[in-house]
């Protein structure tokens, strides 16, 4: 099979894996508040992914040079954007936080201009009006009156974009640690915090975890987290990462999808016009040059 068919198989295999994470943490937050399942996946995970790291005959220790910028990748890649993401599934629905969250191209190019000076070019701010638009037209489908968890919703949603954006723009270059590895210590690093205030804050019951929602665990732990990583790292292989980026667009249209079809969420004409707005948007955005 041509690299490039098989770049796009996994590219599917991808973004199909992390599409169906949104709704199944809508229902995991049925049963578990949202920091402790979170974390619990991800630690599940990280086990995993060492296992594999040690058969795909990768070195598990990281040079002492090197943790700064590793916990720093940790506390945006993970906590930030894997935990505030998951935290504004509580308020929001799976519409509002994929959208929200994957606004993030534009947020990078806006946070670009006064940190490394590249100033967004025309089609750059109409990235950032579509985008916009997107947003309003989607948290006015069912009017513009907000409570206190919507507001909170759309603010952890809102947070883990911004800082996965500004991680994007003050890293310079990948870390020089072998991929299986690299993920499993971000996850680790990223999701223990999230365990432990999780069980000082949210006081989850053990107990209250059903059939369904040990299921979830599960995925959460071996699909999104073990083999959608894997499977990014063979697209990246065999797909340019301009290819590569925006395909992954493919996410929150799937996930939306499959929240309307499994848990009821609405999915009209209002929720159309904000997906093509803000995607448009960010479409546009990830196509902006250095």
């Amino acid at each position: 099979m041509p690299a490039r068919l098989t770049g796009f198989i996994y590219l599917l295999v991808t973004a199909t894996g992390w599409a169906l994470n949104w709704p199944a943490m809508k229902v995991l937050l049925r049963e578990w508040p949202p920091l402790f399942s979170r974390g619990v996946a991800g630690m599940a995970a990280t086990m995993l992914l060492g296992v594999l790291a040690i058969f795909a005959g990768e070195d598990l220790r990281v040079p002492r040079s090197l943790l700064p910028r590793l916990l720093l990748a940790s506390a945006i890649n993970v906590f930030a954007w894997m935990g505030f993401s998951t935290l504004s599934m509580k308020w929001l629905s799976v519409s509002e936080g994929a959208l929200l969250v994957y606004t993030m191209p534009i947020w990078a190019m806006l946070i670009a201009w006064p940190i490394a000076k590249r100033k967004p070019s025309t089609a750059g701010f109409c990235a950032l009006a579509l985008g916009l638009a997107g947003v309003v037209v989607l948290l006015s489908a069912h009017g513009l009156s907000f409570d206190g968890g919507k507001i909170a919703g759309i603010a952890f949603a809102l947070a883990a974009a911004v800082l996965f954006a500004l991680g994007t723009v003050v890293t310079h270059g990948p870390m020089p640690i072998p991929p299986i590895t690299l993920v499993a210590w971000q996850v680790g690093i990223g999701c223990a915090p999230m365990v432990v205030l999780g069980v000082l804050i949210e006081h989850p019951a053990l107990s209250a975890l059903e059939l369904d929602g040990w299921a979830v665990l599960a995925y959460m732990s071996l699909v999104p987290m073990g083999a959608c990583y894997l499977a990014w790292f063979a697209t990246l292989r065999r797909l340019p990462a301009e290819i590569a980026s925006i395909g992954m667009l493919l996410v929150p249209i799937m996930g939306i999808v499959a929240a309307a079809l499994a848990l009821g969420e609405p999915l009209g004409s209002h929720e159309a016009i904000a997906m093509a707005l803000t995607l448009s948007g960010v479409a546009l955005a990830m196509r902006q040059r250095p």
